[in-house]
């Protein structure tokens, strides 16, 4: 049997592999493949593991749309699959194909105090529910439930919830929106084209002609205070990050913890500090104090997707999920 199984994170723009040691979870060999490269995922796989030059026998694939049954039909890229078929096609024993927010949840028990940091709250109840999400290419949810000594991820599509405005000026927002799709989710808004829908809205309620910008000239604008307009989308963003969030752990009383994953945030990390995302987590009236003392998680750690992956098939195997080294 090899010490490695493959582990992967595939999302809209990048597909993610690396080798996780059977008995630590420590990853290795990590690399990424632009997914407009390929035609299918099982290439990529194929290309990697001859680059490597290993044989595993076990795999994990986290990938960024709903798993349900055998055919995996991605939300924000073109690939898709027959889980079976691509099982057969690698001469794997097992295949465990799983939403790439399940993964990011599995990677909590697994990280070490150095992979995360605290934006404001308590301390950490222990045996209580996670909520984590995160803003990438689209906005990513899950809630972590304890099981004793095991981890119960349950996935599902909240970042396609109705977005909800908090004061007049979302109310305003929300109004500018619905005249471009009826239904308004929070991923038109928390992820990357978000910043750059949110960037137009606020141009036309400011009655300006918004300028062609991608995400990161959004970004960039804002933090070099070259443009007021970028610089209220971002500090805009932030506060919606932060509503949405304080929704998720409403749901589930996730004393255990609000983690924040994604590639976005992590960018502008001062900004996001400094910014009125806590004060908006808070902000829900007679149980502001309640979510007071729940305490945010930015995940600092590279490849939280890559980790869970190696943490959810690593407990089906039999393993305690611990802290890693990786």
């Amino acid at each position: 049997m090899s010490q490695y199984i493959l582990v992967g994170d595939v999302g809209g723009t990048n597909a993610r592999l690396a080798l996780c040691e059977r008995a630590t979870g420590a990853l290795s060999a990590i690399r990424s493949y632009p997914t407009a490269d390929s035609p299918g995922l099982e290439p990529v796989i194929r290309q990697y593991l001859a680059e490597q030059g290993v044989t595993v026998a076990e795999a994990c694939i986290a990938i960024a749309c709903p798993v349900q049954g055998d055919q995996v039909v991605m939300t924000n890229h073109s690939w898709h699959f027959s889980i079976a078929a691509m099982q057969a096609g690698l001469g794997l024993t097992r295949l465990e194909v799983i939403n790439d927010f399940t993964a990011v949840s599995m990677a909590i028990p697994a990280l070490a105090p150095e992979d995360r940091c605290q934006i404001g709250g308590g301390e950490i109840r222990p045996g209580h529910p996670v909520a984590v999400y995160g803003a990438g290419t689209g906005l990513g949810v899950a809630h972590l439930v304890p099981c004793g000594d095991t981890w119960l991820s349950l996935p599902g599509e909240g970042g396609h919830v109705d977005l909800a405005p908090g004061n007049a000026e979302e109310e305003e927002l929300l109004r500018v929106l619905r005249r471009r799709w009826p239904h308004v989710s929070a991923e038109r808004l928390l992820s990357g084209s978000g910043l750059v829908n949110l960037y137009q809205a606020l141009a036309e309620l400011a009655d300006r002609a918004p300028e062609a910008l991608a995400p990161g000239q959004i970004t960039e604008r804002a933090l070099g205070g070259d443009c007021a307009l970028c610089q209220r989308t971002l500090a805009l963003f932030c506060e919606l990050m932060g509503r949405f969030g304080g929704n998720l752990a409403l749901n589930l009383g996730t004393f255990g913890g609000v983690y924040l994953a994604g590639g976005i945030v992590p960018r502008f990390l001062d900004f996001f500090r400094d910014s009125g995302f806590r004060a908006a987590f808070e902000d829900k009236g007679r149980f502001s104090g309640y979510l007071a003392a729940i305490p945010v998680f930015l995940i600092t750690h590279p490849h939280p997707g890559l980790l869970g992956a190696g943490a959810y098939l690593r407990q089906q195997l039999g393993f305690r999920l611990d802290a890693t080294a990786s």
